[in-house]
């Protein structure tokens, strides 16, 4: 549908019609004078009267009025703001930031998940479930931080939900080092969200982890004490068992196993939950639980998306002079 964003300046059409009436009372009254003729005025009275027939009732414009005329209507139709107004789109902005801090240490490609009896790593297990949890928070933002010895912002807060499963898809255990450190991620978490105009209230954070803060810059206290002041609430959930992982053995990393204690108290300091997980559907049925804790707001919200359309009027204005106005300019000059 098309509509004008200042439809008063329609009266501006209005404004030729007094001009012509003004025109045609005063030429009545030249008429009305006493003119003494001369041969050369005899000679143009064929030209004078052709000229103001054009602007005697009930004769027809000639081109070059018309083409006048026409871009003056083209230009008030621009100055009325055109808009084709789109489908409406439903929004809705009272959703929840929601920020994944997810591990992919080394430790996460421990196999102690199991789907249809075949045995699937805890990397594995928590791509496939997150991802879900993702698609079903239709009205929230969400960002994805992916830690190891380093700790990387991969999405940013973003409605943009499949640019988030698509880096869930791609992400593999050690890309971010092969130790772990808690800290550095949930200060990365607290600083992005900082950055965002939501309220504290609807600014939620959900750490994963199969281990213990080994490495960073920033301990596991300090981190707590940080997220205590900025006031967002933090879901904790532990992945595996609390003893060391053979992957870690393995690859030689000095990782006691799963802290489950500070976990504990990063959730309890932030009014979150903390959530033990050893199997494939308790992973599911954590986020099916923290979905209905952080329950979605699905009052409407509608955008009605507007497309401008007066440069359209404008170069039809355009086009118009350049064909019909500008060759009669020339030939006047020539004359």
């Amino acid at each position: 549908m098309i509509t004008f964003e200042y439809p008063y300046f329609a009266l501006l059409l209005v404004v030729p019609f007094f001009i012509r009436m003004i025109k045609t009372k005063a030429s009545r009254q030249k008429d009305k004078a006493l003119k003494v003729p001369f041969i050369k005025d005899i000679k143009n009275i064929g030209q004078m009267k052709s000229n103001f027939n054009v602007f005697e009732k009930g004769k027809y414009f000639d081109k070059t009025f018309l083409a006048l005329m026409s871009c003056f209507v083209f230009i008030v139709l621009a100055l009325m703001q055109p808009v084709k107004t789109g489908e409406p789109e439903r929004l809705n902005n009272k959703g929840r930031d929601i920020l994944l801090v997810t591990d992919i240490s080394t430790s996460m490609l421990e196999e102690d998940f199991e789907y249809n009896h075949r045995r699937l790593s805890r990397m594995e297990a928590v791509r496939a479930v997150v991802s879900d949890f993702v698609k079903n928070r239709a009205n929230d933002r969400l960002g994805l931080i992916l830690f190891g010895t380093r700790a990387y912002l991969q999405a940013p807060i973003t409605f943009d939900k499949q640019a988030v499963i698509d880096i869930l898809d791609t992400m593999k255990a050690g890309m971010a080092g092969q130790s772990t450190a808690i800290g550095d991620a949930l200060a990365l978490a607290l600083k992005t969200l900082r950055g965002t105009k939501t309220d504290k209230d609807n600014q939620v954070i959900i750490l994963l982890t199969d281990g213990e803060n080994n490495d960073g810059k920033m301990s596991v206290a300090e981190a707590i004490e940080l997220a205590k002041g900025e006031g967002v609430k933090v879901y904790t959930i532990g992945v595996g068992s609390p003893q060391m992982s053979l992957v870690d053995a393995f690859f030689g990393i000095q990782n006691s196993g799963l802290d489950e204690q500070a976990l504990k108290e990063l959730a309890s300091a932030t009014k979150g939950r903390y959530f033990k997980v050893t199997t494939l559907k308790e992973l599911v049925d954590v986020y099916k639980k923290i979905d209905a804790l952080e329950e979605q707001n699905f009052e409407d919200y509608f955008l009605y998306p507007k497309t401008e359309l007066y440069y359209i009027f404008v170069l039809i204005a355009l086009c118009l002079g350049f064909v019909f106005l500008l060759p009669n300019l020339f030939k006047g000059k020539e004359q």
